[in-house]
């Protein structure tokens, strides 16, 4: 029992580790995409993120009760959806941009939720920097990607409220390994569909490793550690560091460069996530 508490990552720090994985995920699969395609690769990172999670954390499946069950496959289809959704979004957007739309569905959460009028600030300076970052009035924007790339952000907020039910009635840990299970029914048949037979070669099996480690394995199970010790509203504000986490991982990985606009945009995002982090009290105390 000690052992399991002193391995366990304080709720902010967990938070900010799981956007650092997640982006760098993603530079990493959009660099996949050519070869592979959005929907294959996606397939990839969930289907290695489940036998991971699954050999690691060894569920029994005998012991969810119905309650239990539908949480979890609900949780699992709306995961599978958002991540299979949001890489066909930064397939034909950049990085950055696709991230920002898609954190309008947390932030739109984040709203609903607040009672505070510190919180609205916060908030407000987040969707500057979102407004900033998205360049609205670009003709050349695909459509398409932009509609994708908000779809993803309304199933992301999805997630966020599942995800808090889901942490106080089960193990996160479990949650997370079986709701993987149920994700990878939504992106196979998709990705089946978008010739990933016909594409994937033996040598994509590492990076595929790599994708779900970095993507899923890693972000999810801190996300879910989180979830549980923090409000559903704080942890949306604190994922306002996506854009920004996003920005550095296109620019490192993908050389996608970024306006200054955009680049004060990354600042005043920032500034809303300190300020959400630091009027955070942790809700269980400290190991």
């Amino acid at each position: 029992m000690k052992n399991k508490k002193r391995l366990e990552v304080p709720a902010i720090p967990a938070v900010l580790l799981s956007i650092i994985s997640v982006q760098g995920g993603a530079a990493i699969a959009k660099s996949i995409f050519p070869v592979l395609g959005a929907a294959s690769t996606s397939a990839l990172r969930i289907i290695f993120s489940a036998i991971i999670l699954v050999v690691f954390n060894r569920p029994n499946l005998k012991s969810l009760s119905n309650t239990q069950w539908k949480a979890v496959a609900w949780y699992g289809l709306t995961l599978g959806a958002m991540n299979i959704i949001f890489y066909m979004a930064i397939a034909r957007i950049p990085l950055a941009l696709g991230v920002a739309l898609e954190f309008i569905g947390p932030l739109v959460l984040a709203m609903t939720s607040s009672k505070r009028v510190i919180d609205f600030l916060w908030v407000i300076l987040a969707a500057a920097g979102i407004a900033l970052i998205a360049p609205w009035s670009n003709n050349g924007l695909d459509v398409i990607g932009v509609l994708l790339a908000l779809l993803a952000g309304a199933l992301w907020a999805g997630y966020i409220v599942l995800g808090g039910r889901i942490s106080k009635i089960m193990d996160g840990g479990k949650a997370v390994s079986i709701g993987m299970i149920f994700a990878s029914a939504v992106v196979l048949p998709v990705a089946i569909g978008s010739g990933l037979f016909t594409h994937f070669r033996p040598h994509m099996l590492l990076s595929g490793f790599l994708l779900a480690l970095l993507s899923s394995a890693i972000p999810f199970t801190l996300e879910m550690s989180a979830l549980r010790r923090i409000p559903a509203k704080t942890f949306s504000i604190l994922m306002s560091l996506e854009p920004a986490v996003a920005a550095l991982s296109g620019l490192v990985f993908l050389h996608e460069y970024l306006s200054l606009n955009e680049w004060i945009a990354v600042a005043l995002i920032i500034i809303a996530s300190a300020g959400a982090t630091m009027k955070t009290k942790n809700p269980v105390p400290e190991s």
